[in-house]
Formats: C-alpha cells, structure tokens, sequence
C-alpha cells in the first residue's frame, strides 16, 4: 500500500505529464490546423469523427462537442467502418481519424478506403512517421514524451492530448462562426444550463398569480391580497397599473411593530417605494442576481413602465437556476 505522500506524488506526477503534452501541443500547432479548420468551415458536409480503442472514446466527445457548438459531426467507430458504416459517409464529408500510434491494423485498413473514396482525411495522430501520417491529407500533431502510465502503456497522456486538440479545434470553429449564446441555447434546451440562456423572467412570471392592490387599500385587504397569492408580497399599483411600491411580509411586520394602532392606515402608508423590478423580457438568470445583490426574494417584472407580474426566489429554484 502507498503511503499518503507517495499518493499525492503520484497523482502530482499524472498532471504534470499531461499538462506538459497539451503545452507540446500547442507548440505544434501549424499551418495544417489553419487549413483544417478552412476546410471544415468551408464544407457542404459533415465531419466524421473516427478511431479505435480510448481513441474512439476521444472522437464520440469530440462529436458531442462539434455537435453543441455549431459544427455538425458523426461518429463512426473505425472497426465498425470495414463492416458496413462506411455507409454513412457522404460525398463532401471531412474525415478526422483519430490514433495514438498511426499504425493500429484497423487504422490501416480504414485509411486506404477513406482515400479512395475523395473525402479529405485529416489525422490526429501522435506518431508523424506513421501510415496514418504519410496517407492523411493534414495533421494534427498528438505527439507526446510519455504515458502517465508507470509502464507507458494505458492511454493517458495520448488521449488528454488528443482531447485537448479536439476542443482548441471546436472553439476555433465556434469563434469563428459568431456562435453566440442565443446560437448555443437552440442546441441546450434540457437542463438549467439550456433555461439559463433561453428561460425569460415572463416565463416566470406568468406562471405566479399577480397580486395587486390599490394604495387606498385597507391593512386588511393587504393581508388578505398577500395572503391570498402565496408570494409574501402584494404590489401597489395606480388606475394605468404603473407600480407605486411594494409590501411584503416584512413590511407587515414592521408596521405592527411601529404603529400602536393600525385602524387607519392604508397601502400607501406602508408600502416600500423603491421596489426592484427587472423587464419581462430580460432573462430569468439575471432576475437571479438582482435578486441576490439586493438580499430579497420576490422581483417585480414590467412591461415597459406597467405591471406584468411577480417572481419569488423559490420560481428560480424549481426551475434550477440558482
């Protein structure tokens, strides 16, 4: 069993190894990765990503990520391409074969197919002396000191390398297409990264009842408005439903707290009259943090200068964006 401080060296030693092969790849990056990413902006096709063993694995995430940035892309696992998925290629296809060694026999045999067939076959190889090297049209040099493998056998500094180029590659495409937010939310719609970029502070909003009241209201109205609506807050608003401020819960008890009698008062008289408010059209992220600079939990949303609704705390919490 290692001790502790051989453990911690250990992992210490993986990490550097690796990052020293992303720094030699960035030294490696040439000309072929220019006409790359030309070729692949430039393209009627799609970009077919293939290789064999962890390998195979890199390409299926770089596929994932070619695919969520704006770069249509297909994975085609290189043992599966000699028995039948050569099929999925099409005419103006870009090829990109992955390999550690340049030399494995399915690479070998996959490599004069893909050049008969015309489609350009760009290699992201590790060995330049390679068979994939010498047939590929352009290279992407992987090449690496060493595996942190203790018998520099197990795919890892090969595959860091390789999945460190595969992502300078997709970003290179997504700069250079102007893909936007709004771009990456069409691709992202599940999950609260996809409700963070699309998800707008209506969507909220319409979703809450919308508690208003007249400034000339009664305490008893008010506590029968918030109470009524669930959001711990009523908004008071004029005849042309312009806000004129706000009272919550707090402001509840603040009033029993300052006033011996509460007989006479009215919605005017304890109503906070510098409410936060956001625009119904603004994004529900940025509610979130008006929400948090201010330390409250509910935020008026307008439609330009009148009342569209209320959103409380807990509205970004079901929703998973806090």
């Amino acid at each position: 069993m290692k001790s502790k401080k051989s453990i911690i060296q250990s992992a210490v030693s993986t990490l550097e190894l690796e990052a020293a092969a992303i720094l030699n790849v960035a030294k490696n990056i040439n000309s072929d990765f220019e006409k790359v990413v030309s070729s692949i902006l430039h393209g009627k096709g799609r970009v077919i990503v293939t290789g064999i063993g962890k390998s195979a694995i890199i390409a299926q995430k770089m596929v994932a990520t070619f695919n969520s940035t704006g770069t249509p892309a297909i994975f085609m696992h290189a043992a599966d391409a000699i028995h039948g998925d050569l099929g999925m290629i099409q005419v103006d296809d870009i090829v990109i074969c992955l390999s550690k060694s340049g030399n494995t026999p399915e690479i070998k045999v996959l490599t004069p197919l893909l050049k008969t067939s015309g489609n350009l076959l760009i290699g992201m190889v590790g060995e330049m002396n390679s068979f994939l090297a010498e047939q590929a049209d352009l290279i992407l040099n992987t090449s690496f000191e060493k595996e942190a493998c203790p018998h520099n056998l197990a795919p890892t500094t090969s595959t860091t390398a390789q999945l460190a180029l595969g992502d300078a590659l997709a970003i290179c495409l997504l700069e250079c297409r102007d893909f936007n937010e709004s771009d990456f939310a069409k691709y992202h719609p599940g999950g609260s990264l996809g409700k963070k970029l699309y998800l707008k502070a209506r969507d909220l909003a319409l979703s809450n009842e919308k508690p208003a009241i007249h400034p000339s209201a009664s305490v008893k109205d008010v506590l029968i408005e918030i109470s009524k609506n669930r959001l711990g807050a009523v908004v008071v608003v004029d005849d042309d439903d312009k806000v004129l401020g706000i009272i919550t819960d707090g402001d509840i008890r603040r009033m029993l707290e300052n006033n011996n009698s509460i007989a006479n008062l009215k919605a005017e008289d304890i109503m906070g009259r510098t409410p936060k408010s956001i625009q119904f059209d603004a994004l529900a992220v940025d509610a979130l943090d008006i929400i948090k600079q201010n330390n409250i939990t509910q935020l008026l949303v307008l439609e330009q200068n009148t009342y569209f609704g209320i959103i409380h705390l807990h509205d970004l919490l079901n929703e998973g964006i806090v």
